[in-house]
């Protein structure tokens, strides 16, 4: 028997004399001559009683809430009082749930009528109110939209709901808990299942957050590409550190990590939003060697953030010039906080004709980017400025022709480092072939403005050379390695960026990648790994080529031929180690803008069995550790007061679980999880 909460609102069915309580006829001989009047089952829960002359209208029994009715009429009949008894908010219809199940599908007995439909329904079934199925959804909903979950405890909110759905119970904040990390828990489940099914590694990036309590929290996700060859990203863990500025919080947030997703053995990277410290990676790297096979000694395992090494040197930039980014700023303030000023503004960039389509905007302090943009803007306008005062005599902070040579240093310097970083806020999943490019230009500009003669340019990029250096020397060879697994680049244009970059000691740095792509490949081939077809058809042992009677002797025969069953194995276990020369030694691909590198990979795994295992983990690398949204934040992400004043679990259940919801990486699940807290 369906149970009240998932009764199916069904049509009535007339019940004569000699019918079962189907309305099938028992008996094929004996018929009334007359059938009683039909009733319909709206009247079990409403009764009529006159108002006035000539109006009536139908009480509910239950809530006592009138409605109209009139006898025949299709506006006022009996269709709206269905429709209240099927919203569930009446207790009237959990009675007749034995009745409200029939359906006229029910087979009636021999030579009878079909049973007939006193009304349809534009669904065949109608969900009833479902309590836990409401509290699923509303958990879901706070933490898909990011609300406060104490949201279930505010006045307002309890007076909404009761209104929309008195049966509805809402939960304390104690119950939601329950309910969060329940959801988080069935979750998790799918996410667990692919990640097992994965034929690669893992590779981890760690984004380390403050808060004002003091502790930090380090947000874990995880890279991936599955059996599909599809990159996948998603946030796995939020560990809370009392101490996270000790050089064993990485090591514990990371050891947390590979415990609760069980990734010991399968990690292959991690990349800290900021460089770790010495004594932090030497916590780190014993704990990963134990039950992780170090590739390459390690040399794949740290990496550091490019949007935080970037974001680092803009800030230095911007602090280099405070004064006259600070001038430049309270110009824009005068025209843009008022109206008239940035009227009078406007009509003097008409007169004087200026061709640029910027507009003034004031900075935001937290993203870099935002006083890239303004001082980029007004340097457009310097003109505008010059000659503003002259219509305006209020106006007298007028920039000199030495404040716009250095803003016009600053916008040269900060342009590099925007057009960089800005790939990552309109690419979910940025490859790290896109940043080898990338980090070899602003090697170049910053190489080309160390010979100005202007002693801010040359300070400038000798300051932000330090830092680009320091991230080419921690990740250079991880990056190296990614142009390589590229078809379109290979080892090509490793040589040629070399070359541009480091002049007569360019051979030597191209030694180094070779070396380390050519080491790691042969780590790979130690690994256990099915042969190509081919190989696997001559480790039959010719069995498609068998024939009766005796071949002693023959070409064909098991002792024919035993010294070319050893050439057999040596070549082939020699071309096996040779795949790599083979890769590098075909053509280059077209270099396509849409090209589909996983795609290609995934066509020729056959072909490069062992190097496409390697090219797997390597593309999966993450050059960042930020969302497209903090690309450019000046500081590091700070916990807010309201999320940190929760426990953990809740706090890492909300943010993995909003994750994964946003991701559609899971399907909502009719199944409920329910966990007392």
């Amino acid at each position: 028997m369906d149970t009240p909460h998932e009764m199916i609102l069904t049509p009535y069915v007339e019940k004569t004399p000699n019918s079962d309580e189907y309305g099938a006829l028992t008996s094929t001989e004996t018929q009334p001559s007359k059938r009683r009047k039909k009733k319909s089952i709206v009247w079990e829960h409403f009764t009529i009683e006159t108002v006035s002359a000539g109006c009536r209208r139908a009480y509910c029994k239950q809530c006592k809430q009138s409605f109209a009715y009139s006898t025949g009429s299709k506006v006022a009949g009996t269709s709206h009082l269905k429709r209240h008894i099927a919203k569930g908010i009446c207790a009237a219809l959990l009675r007749n749930q034995d009745k409200s199940h029939l359906t006229p599908s029910t087979p009636a007995s021999k030579g009878s009528d079909p049973p007939k439909r006193r009304y349809r329904s534009p669904n065949s079934s109608v969900i009833m109110f479902n309590q836990d199925r409401c509290c699923h959804e509303f958990t879901r909903m706070v933490i898909m939209h990011d609300y406060q979950p104490h949201m279930v405890e505010n006045a307002g909110f309890v007076s909404f709901v009761q209104n929309i759905q008195p049966r509805f119970n809402v939960m304390d904040f104690d119950h939601f808990q329950g309910d969060c990390i329940g959801t988080y828990l069935s979750e998790k489940q799918n996410v667990i299942k692919v990640i097992e099914s994965i034929p690669g590694r893992v590779c981890l990036s760690l984004d380390m957050w403050t808060s004002s309590k003091t502790v930090g929290y380090a947000v874990i996700t995880g890279h991936f590409v599955d059996s599909d060859w599809k990159l996948h990203r998603r946030i796995l863990s939020v560990v809370m550190e009392p101490y996270p500025d000790s050089d064993t919080a990485l090591c514990h947030a990371v050891s947390e990590c590979l415990s609760d997703w069980n990734l010991e053995g399968k990690l292959f990277s991690i990349t800290f939003n900021h460089p770790a410290t010495e004594s932090a990676l030497g916590n780190l790297r014993p704990l990963l060697a134990i039950k992780n096979s170090l590739i390459l000694n390690g040399q794949f395992l740290v990496s550091n953030c490019i949007a935080r090494t970037l974001s680092s040197i803009a800030k230095d930039v911007l602090d280099a010039g405070a004064d006259i980014v600070k001038k430049i700023r309270d110009c824009v303030k005068y025209v843009k906080l008022s109206e008239s000023n940035e009227a009078k503004f406007l009509e003097l960039k008409e007169q004087l004709q200026v061709p640029t389509e910027r507009s003034l905007c004031l900075d935001d302090l937290t993203q870099w980017n935002t006083t890239y943009l303004m001082l980029i803007a007004a340097f457009e306008l310097k003109e505008v400025f010059s000659c503003l005062d002259n219509s305006d005599p209020d106006y007298t902070e007028v920039p000199t022709r030495d404040d716009w040579r250095q803003v016009e240093t600053l916008c040269t310097c900060l342009k590099v480092l925007f057009d960089a970083a800005n790939i990552l806020s309109v690419i979910n999943n940025p490859s790290v072939i896109t940043f080898f490019h990338e980090v070899w230009r602003i090697h170049l500009e910053l190489a080309r403005a160390l010979t100005s003669e202007d002693p801010f340019t040359c300070s400038l990029s000798q300051m932000m050379q330090e830092k680009i250096d320091k991230y080419w020397k921690d990740c250079g060879l991880i990056l190296a390695a990614a142009v390589v697994m590229d078809p379109r680049f290979k080892m090509k244009l490793v040589e040629f960026s070399f070359n541009k970059l480091y002049g007569e000691e360019a051979p030597a740095y191209i030694k180094i990648v070779d070396d380390g792509i050519r080491e790691l490949f042969q780590e790979y081939i130690t690994l256990p790994l099915p042969l190509t077809p081919t190989y696997a058809d001559e480790g039959n042992g010719g069995s498609y080529m068998k024939s009766e009677g005796p071949q002693t002797g023959s070409l064909l025969s098991d002792n024919g031929l035993t010294d070319f069953d050893v050439y057999i194995m040596e070549t082939s276990s020699q071309q096996m180690k040779s795949e790599l020369d083979q890769y590098l030694a075909e053509s280059l691909l077209p270099r396509v803008q849409d090209f589909d590198l996983l795609g290609w990979w995934k066509q020729n795994k056959m072909k490069y069995p062992t190097l496409s295992s390697m090219a797997r983990n390597i593309l999966s690398i993450p050059v960042c550790t930020l969302p497209p949204d903090s690309i450019f934040d000046m500081e590091i992400k700070e916990m807010d007061p309201y999320r940190s004043s929760m426990r953990p679990a809740t706090v890492e259940a909300i943010i993995c679980t909003r994750d994964w919801i946003q991701c559609g990486f899971t399907e909502v699940s009719n199944a409920i999880v329910k966990m007392e807290y």
